[in-house]
């Protein structure tokens, strides 16, 4: 243990970390820039931070302070102590509904504040697209601004009082009128009026520098104010009295079609005057659909309120008479409204990777000009890109004047490098020509501080340092940021990863094959670091079981990343810290769909473990529970099950097996079927062949053993339906598939026998060499059908899953391979595809439940939707995930979790089901967790459809 980590453990009562895993987790915000932290602290009161600032004031090591690490200038990284305040300075201290304000501590995340405001009618006002994860801390260093702004201002405008310690120790209650100002700024601000007063843009969206202008008399001497937008360099940020804004009780979307960008930035100043909510501007570049959106190339974004629906619509089509568009679109509907926004906040993400699919990064996120003049400035930038061969697709806060922007600079070579300075330098003169700031919401941080005289001048940034000596003449809080920074070239993230393509199992392809290319997908913006999902939403259900930044998807990727790099985690696939923060990864796939830029922590956990085990002994759930196809095989030839069972059922020798097999103590091993689902089918009666089309049922491993009445049930559905059954051959050679009786008829000559299976439980416990053998038989075995047209239809959604995404990546060399993927359909798609005539039986119950993960991820459930519709099922399910997930629920040592992950959507829904309500659970994990965890019995839809025909026929 070094000094300074001893020190600082017996002076904080909050944990003290310098482990790898700690120091990993921090080594990057959502910039370029990666910086490696001596250790992290998590500070539990203003006592603990100033406990730390003197142990490193005493050892000259700088200090950090970091709320949800979404910075995108790089200020949210260091080399010295960092301060995490998201882990218990994390507080809503209070709220007052008469003054407006609320007190809040820095790792207070935004949504709590919303939540906690908005039964008082109020609200926070700026709300940055990051605000189910930004912290207020964050938001008061940044100055940051959100959507609304150009009706309620920028954080600073929100802001009445701050608490902060100096670097120096002192403890200081900032506000107007000089309040809390330490000795020697106001000297500073008295002997440079003129410069003051002259020297800073006029523009909503100046954040660029220190707001020494905000200390002028004639704008109250407001040092709170001032404060804000300092980066974490001048204080230390322990609690705020921050303002509330009236929210409006009914909102209207108007959503202004243009033919272009440029039209659309040009319209946006016109619109002030009508004093709208929002004007946000987006190109059809980062849509990923336009559907649902009016005519055009480029769209603004305008939200109007008032005090009834009537009022805002009103306001709304205000908006629409006023703008010259090529078509428009008013919406009052709040969920229309919600998937509309969501199409914004989005872009954030989806705007890291170009309509090819190259990379693009952040650095020119978001500088601003004045509103009137963006039109001009947005045709000047895109003549810079042209010139410099580079691409970006702005979007942003048109109202505001403010852009975002992701630029596929190569950040990977000395070349490319070289023409991120250039193309920087030479838009940093564009924007000071257009009156403008470099920043406009995020920050300068490194990514622009260097290029500060530029916007300023020599002598107004000689000013600056003059101010951060003031307040931090030791310069010990967040060296290199605002003033003598580093410079922004250096330091960037992706110089320590390896040049060559990393040696690994899955095709990657849509990063050409390159893990690392895959590993820098995450780009820090944290969507996965949300405390609650909103609709069908997955992703994080680790992170919101634990609160544990290595439990989210963008910790894992940021360990992933250092093993990459070598530096921190230098043992490579071998590392015990990538291993433990990969072990409580679920597998859900969530991330696939829920992250904007797609990371898939399954197929990385999946990879990862490959190499990890490699060679070496494995856990001995990987035996009991990956091999599962194999056991639950050998125990239907073997005719055991009834035996198992009752060994099962005794309870010390169903402890026993579960010690050995690494399963959880506190699980009960589900029961086999007596007859499997596959005995039954050739033991059922013939049945009278429909004229339909043929489909291929695919017997799943759970289906097969554990739930065969899922698969009656579909059989009978589907039959039902007019479709004709068939299963998949069992033997390899020349088949026929259908003999017009609903089963298989075959033509077989000697040939060795066997079973599809999709390999998932081989994948999910990272044995890809058993997986892919797996799949390759399943290939052979499936050559008849691929010769035919028939779908193959999938019950269980994690076998589907893993049919239509691992096979294709896995066996990325075998054409088959994405042939078969291409025919697998859920239950609901197959009758939706192939018998769009039928309809359902009708129900005529209400429904809950939630939609398996996998299909929300990988499948979709739009069919699923509509046919519980027509079968009068009504209701919408919930999202998130039901802990168990296949092996993970079941492993020693994930239980708590697995609970705590059933408890976040899926138990809640279900207590509060009303009467009558079916309790949908297409998956058999699902199922699992209801009855072994609420005790309730959740059914398959073709079970739910199955049990109202056989009530029709009996009728």
């Amino acid at each position: 243990m070094t000094d300074l980590e001893a020190a600082l453990r017996r002076a904080v009562r909050g944990e003290v970390g310098f482990d790898v895993t700690s120091r990993a987790l921090t080594t990057m915000d959502a910039s370029n820039y990666r910086r490696v932290p001596l250790g992290v602290v998590a500070p539990r009161d203003a006592d603990d931070v100033a406990a730390v600032l003197e142990v490193c004031r005493e050892r000259g090591v700088p200090v950090v302070a970091r709320g949800g690490g979404t910075s995108i200038a790089g200020q949210a990284t260091g080399t010295g102590v960092v301060l995490d305040f998201t882990r218990h300075m994390n507080r809503l201290v209070g709220i007052d509904p008469e003054a407006r304000t609320a007190v809040v501590q820095p790792g207070l995340v935004l949504d709590r504040l919303q939540d906690a405001a908005a039964p008082h009618g109020l609200r926070f006002g700026p709300d940055p697209s990051t605000h189910s994860r930004c912290t207020l801390g964050g938001m008061i260093g940044n100055n940051s601004c959100g959507s609304h702004s150009v009706a309620w201002g920028t954080t600073a405008d929100s802001v009445r009082e701050l608490s902060v310690l100096t670097a120096r120790g002192r403890r200081l209650r900032l506000g107007q009128e000089w309040a809390g100002a330490p000795d020697g700024l106001r000297g500073l601000v008295d002997g440079d009026l003129a410069r003051l007063r002259t020297g800073f843009p006029d523009l909503p969206r100046r954040i660029s520098g220190y707001a020494l202008d905000a200390l002028l008399p004639e704008n109250g001497a407001d040092v709170a104010r001032s404060f804000c937008g300092s980066e974490g360099t001048l204080g230390v940020l322990t609690e705020a009295v921050v303002r509330l804004v009236e929210s409006p009780r009914a909102r209207a979307l108007a959503v202004l079609g243009y033919a272009d960008e440029a039209g659309a930035a040009e319209a946006a100043a016109g619109l002030l005057p009508l004093g709208p909510l929002t004007v946000e501007g987006m190109a059809v570049d980062l849509v990923p659909s336009t559907e649902g959106l009016p005519r055009g190339g480029a769209w603004l974004f305008v939200e109007t309120g008032g005090d009834t629906e009537a009022e805002a619509r009103a306001r709304a089509e205000a908006v629409v008479a006023a703008a010259d568009v090529v078509d428009a679109l008013v919406v009052t509907d709040p969920a229309g409204q919600r998937t509309l926004w969501r199409i914004r906040e989005d872009a954030s993400g989806t705007a890291t990777r170009m309509p090819d699919g190259s990379e693009a990064w952040p650095g020119w996120e978001d500088c601003a000009v004045p509103p009137a003049r963006l039109g001009g400035y947005l045709r000047d930038f895109r003549r810079l890109l042209t010139a410099h061969g580079l691409r970006g697709t702005p979007y942003g806060h048109f109202g505001d004047g403010c852009i975002h922007v992701r630029i596929d600079f190569d950040l990977l070579t000395e070349a490319g490098v070289a023409r991120f300075r250039r193309f920087s330098e030479e838009l940093a003169d564009v924007v000071v020509a257009h009156g403008g700031s470099l920043s406009g919401e995020h920050g300068d941080g490194q990514a622009r501080a260097e290029l500060l005289p530029r916007m300023y001048g020599a002598e107004t940034v000689a000013l600056f340092e003059r101010a951060k000596a003031v307040w931090d003449p030791d310069d010990l809080l967040n060296p290199g940021m605002l003033v003598r920074p580093a410079p922004l070239d250096t330091n960037l993230r992706f110089s320590v990863l390896p040049r060559e393509p990393v040696d690994v199992e899955f095709g990657y392809p849509s990063d050409g094959g390159d893990f690392s290319a895959a590993v820098r997908r995450c780009v820090g913006v944290a969507k996965c670091r949300t405390t609650s999902v909103s609709g069908a939403g997955v992703m994080c259900p680790s992170f919101r079981a634990t609160g544990d930044e290595q439990h989210s998807t963008r910790g894992r990727a940021r360990l992933l990343h250092e093993m990459l790099a070598g530096e921190l985690v230098t043992d490579g696939w071998r590392s015990t810290e990538v291993r433990d923060a990969l072990d409580l990864c679920l597998s859900c796939k969530g991330c696939r769909s829920d992250c904007p830029v797609e990371v898939d922590m399954a197929t990385y956990k999946a990879e990862f473990l490959h190499h990890h085990y490699e060679g070496r002994r494995r856990p001995a759930a990987h035996y009991a529970m990956g091999w599962l196809p194999v056991w639950l095989r050998w125990a239907a030839r073997t005719r055991t099950a009834p035996v198992l069972n009752a060994l099962a059922s005794v309870r010390p020798l169903a402890a026993v097996a579960k010690r050995l097999g690494g399963i959880a103590g506190e699980r009960e091993v589900p029961r086999l079927a007596g007859e499997t689902f596959s005995g039954w089918w050739r033991g059922r009666r013939r049945v009278a062949a429909g004229d339909g089309d043929l489909v291929v049922l695919w017997p799943d491993t759970f289906t097969e053993h554990l739930s065969p009445s899922v698969g009656r049930a579909a059989v009978r559905v589907l039959e039902a339906a007019g479709l004709r059954v068939a299963l998949p051959p069992t033997l390899r050679g020349r088949a026929v598939v259908g003999d017009g009786t609903s089963r298989s008829a075959l033509s077989l000559p000697a040939a060795r026998r066997g079973r599809v299976c999709c390999g998932l439980t081989y994948v999910s416990t990272g044995q890809l060499d058993r997986a892919r053998a797996v799949l390759r038989r399943t290939l052979d075995l499936m050559a008849p059908v691929l010769e035919t047209a028939a779908p193959v239809v999938v019950l269980e959604p994690s076998c589907a899953a893993a049919l239509r995404t691992d096979l294709p990546e896995l066996l990325h060399d075998d054409p088959r391979a994405a042939r078969l993927a291409e025919r697998v359909l859920t239950f609901a798609e197959v009758l939706e595809r192939h018998a769009p005539d039928w309809a359902p039986p009708v129900v005529n119950r209400p429904a809950v439940g939630q939609t398996h993960c996998h299909q929300h991820a990988v499948l979709g459930d739009a069919a699923d939707r509509r046919l519980r519709a027509s079968a009068g099922l009504t209701g919408d399910l919930t999202g998130g995930c039901c802990g168990l997930a296949g092996n993970f629920g079941f492993e020693d040592g994930h239980y708590e979790v697995s609970a705590a992950c059933a408890e976040d959507q899926l138990l809640p829904a279900v207590r509060e089901a009303p009467d009558g309500a079916v309790v949908l659970a297409d998956g058999f994990s699902c199922r699992t967790q209801l009855e072994q965890l609420a005790g309730v019995r959740g059914r398959h839809l073709a079970e739910v459809l199955a049990e109202e025909l056989e009530r029709e026929r009996r009728r």
